[in-house]
């Protein structure tokens, strides 16, 4: 069976679609086309409804790709078997979504700062709605830096600037060592090819997750708490207000 057309790598802000139903298992559903993120790289999966055509709709908890290629969508109610082959509509909640994407979007200027300019590498990472989480291998650190990190991560973010994805081979992102930013997990290898997410002027990084049009859609950054996880594994809780309307160029739309 092929696997399931991802569309939110298309388009970051692709929250309503119609697919058709290819697979059902437990509680599960799989679909020919989603715009549903299945998590991966610290960022939770997406949550919304599954609407089949005639049929009552049904809540998405959760996503996760499967071995199989497949996007599987775990719904409450679970879904019958006989939706196999009906057309539905997807509507992922378009809320947390953005809220996602704002923090995912930050955290790719935070980890190119922190590598740029400390020799911080990540070592873990978990995305909220409401604050997110990053923990850095940094000899060094000091909570006295984290006003310094602010003010470099707000310069980027007050600058608006664009942000695109392509693909590139498997063989040239092994020849791209500045694409990384943790030591030891390594991006999706998918169909030979490594996804690649850039903030013009300033970062590239490889990434599958979601993400905002510009910089200057996220809001103004801070960091509201710091803790030793180690020795030298440090980390920080951070924390993003909404843009103030008009003040910074930029919206929601499609990235590309």
């Amino acid at each position: 069976m092929p696997g399931t057309i991802r569309l939110y790598l298309q388009d970051d802000h692709c929250v309503d679609a119609t697919a058709t139903v290819v697979a059902v298992r437990d509680a599960a559903l799989a679909v020919d086309r989603t715009c549903f993120y299945p998590g991966g790289g610290g960022q939770p999966p997406d949550q919304g409804r599954i609407e089949p055509v005639g049929g009552p709709a049904l809540e998405v908890v959760s996503v996760h790709a499967g071995d199989d290629d497949l996007v599987w969508h775990v719904c409450v109610p679970p879904p019958s078997p006989d939706i196999v082959g009906r057309p539905v509509r997807l509507a992922v909640d378009p809320v947390r979504r953005r809220a996602l994407a704002r923090y995912h979007t930050v955290l790719h200027v935070l980890n190119t700062i922190a590598l740029r300019d400390y020799g911080a590498w990540i070592t873990g990472v978990q995305i909220g709605v409401d604050y997110s989480r990053i923990d850095f291998k940094w000899d060094g650190f000091t909570t006295a830096l984290s006003a310094e990190l602010e003010d470099k991560v707000n310069a980027v973010l007050s600058a608006s600037r664009p942000l695109r994805s392509y693909y590139i081979s498997e063989d040239e992102f092994r020849r791209r060592e500045d694409l990384l930013r943790t030591l030891e997990v390594r991006p999706p290898v998918v169909q030979g090819r490594v996804r690649v997410v850039e903030i013009e002027g300033f970062d590239a990084q490889a990434c599958g997750g979601t993400h905002m049009p510009t910089t200057g859609d996220v809001g103004r950054f801070s960091i509201f708490r710091t803790e030793n996880k180690g020795r030298i594994n440090k980390r920080l809780y951070v924390r993003l207000d909404e843009p103030v309307p008009g003040a910074i160029p930029g919206g929601v739309g499609n990235l590309f």
